[in-house]
């Protein structure tokens, strides 16, 4: 029997990042999946659609209690709702950039997106999330840069994170899972603290 590469995991004494594709995030059962919102909360196409349908009215009604009180939510935050339907406890709602290029601040705002969506499971005590490939799908950000920005985000946060021990990136398709994987192989190269695995699958699940 014959086991294939078919991804990789970064493993710290502590801390363990994946790298999921194709995959579905709506399935992922982390205390917590991260959806790529928009500023309105209000769900709409991709991923935010399929976690609002997965999810729920309940996700919906909470993402608008959030805006009645605070206003909408400004790309590169993070708020939190309840999973609804959805295996996950919780819902991070971030709002990524619009890509314009990469001149009007888009890898900050990319970045910011998901340190505050590590925060924000900091605070709530959550000990594994999911994220998606934030902002590469109708807002347009390169998937090749937007992976670069995303694990190097996730690893700086998770250096100091004391709850958050596992996160998981979701990908909805191979490219983008290579890009993931190509990404955190340069990103461990600077990182002494990390161990890059190999994960085999053999008959289409992973060991």
């Amino acid at each position: 029997m014959s086991f294939i590469p078919s991804s990789i995991r970064l493993v710290s004494d502590t801390k363990l990042v994946e790298f999921h594709g194709p995959a579905d995030i709506t399935k992922e059962d982390t205390e917590a999946i991260v959806n790529a919102a928009n500023s309105a909360l209000v769900g709409g196409g991709g991923v935010d659609g399929a976690i609002h349908r997965a999810g729920g009215s309940s996700l919906l009604e909470e993402c608008g209690q959030y805006v009645a009180k605070h206003g909408r939510l400004a790309p590169g935050n993070a708020m939190i709702t309840g999973g609804g339907r959805l295996p996950a406890k919780h819902v991070i709602h971030t709002v990524g950039p619009v890509y314009h290029g990469g001149h009007d601040r888009e890898p900050e705002v990319l970045a910011s997106c998901y340190r505050e969506s590590i925060r924000v499971a900091e605070d709530h005590g959550i000990r594994s999330l999911a994220f998606p490939s934030i902002s590469t799908g109708a807002y347009g950000y390169p998937v090749a840069d937007a992976a670069k920005i995303a694990v190097a985000a996730v690893l700086d946060s998770l250096t100091n994170a004391k709850h958050v021990k596992t996160v998981r990136f979701v990908l909805f398709d191979t490219s983008s899972l290579n890009a993931y994987m190509d990404a955190a192989q340069t990103a461990a190269s600077g990182r002494t603290e990390y161990q890059i695995e190999p994960v085999h699958s053999v008959g289409g699940s992973r060991t």
